[in-house]
């Protein structure tokens, strides 16, 4: 592990060094990391800046929508000039502006299941910030069977919730043992249609970056196995305990 910095790196992470925790090699393990962000919008947006700050060495933004007025409301990488530019580009730039020294890789088209198999390999972890059930449900599985960690968030009106997924190492639940199929169209209604607080979508993109941190430095407990639920009307956080389904069609036993 290369601990050699320069006195501009030294004097940028001087407060995580100062961290027992953390020092520095554990910055040197930040620089090393290289996580995928799936989402560049309310969630991934937060998450990417955070890691970014940070020091984290190789991001990856995959998104392949292009950014509207209304994104702005929440989507604090982003801004009124780059309206109708992709977001993964969009962010990009955000990120290089933030830190020069963290490499950015755009992905700027949407997640399917030929890109998941071939970019997944590439990153350590992988973060879930994307607004639709098809790509969780993909992120989930395809992270399962290439054995890389999954750090997931979701939003709706005034409430987030938030786990981390291990379940290539025996014994924890992957994401189907807590949603086995994904819901009919319809059931659940998006965020453009219930609507969403934005400070909502920054309080959970920030825990994930949180997680992701926690995950590359090996400290504290992550929320693997469990599910963090958080309703910001009431101001309660609670978790629940999750625990692996013996009949789960991806990692169950049968």
């Amino acid at each position: 592990m290369n601990l050699d910095f320069t006195e501009d790196e030294l004097h940028r992470y001087s407060r995580h060094i100062l961290l027992g925790e953390v020092g520095a090699i554990g910055q040197a393990r930040l620089r090393a990391a290289r996580i995928l962000i799936v989402g560049a919008g309310g969630l991934g947006s937060p998450l990417a800046l955070y890691l970014a700050a940070a020091g984290v060495g190789t991001i990856g933004l995959v998104d392949d929508d292009r950014l509207e007025l209304s994104n702005l409301q929440r989507q604090i990488a982003h801004t009124t000039a780059r309206i109708g530019r992709n977001k993964a580009e969009s962010a990009a730039e955000a990120l290089a502006a933030l830190n020069p020294d963290c490499q950015v890789d755009i992905h700027a088209r949407r997640m399917d299941a030929v890109l998941a198999e071939r970019l997944i390999p590439e990153y350590d972890i992988v973060c879930d910030g994307t607004d639709n059930f098809a790509t969780r449900f993909l992120l989930g599985d395809a992270c399962h069977r290439l054995a890389r960690p999954l750090v997931s968030a979701a939003v709706l009106r005034f409430e987030g919730q938030l786990s981390v997924f291990q379940s290539h190492i025996a014994g924890n639940p992957c994401h189907r043992c807590l949603h086995p199929e994904p819901p009919p169209d319809g059931l659940v209604p998006s965020c453009s249609e219930a609507g969403v607080l934005g400070a909502v979508t920054g309080v959970m993109g920030t825990l994930q970056a949180t997680e992701v941190l926690k995950l590359i430095l090996g400290i504290g407990e992550t929320l693997t196995g469990r599910l963090l639920l958080w309703d910001a009307l009431d101001a309660r956080m609670r978790t629940i305990r999750l625990r692996q389904d013996p009949g789960c069609k991806l990692c169950g036993a049968a």
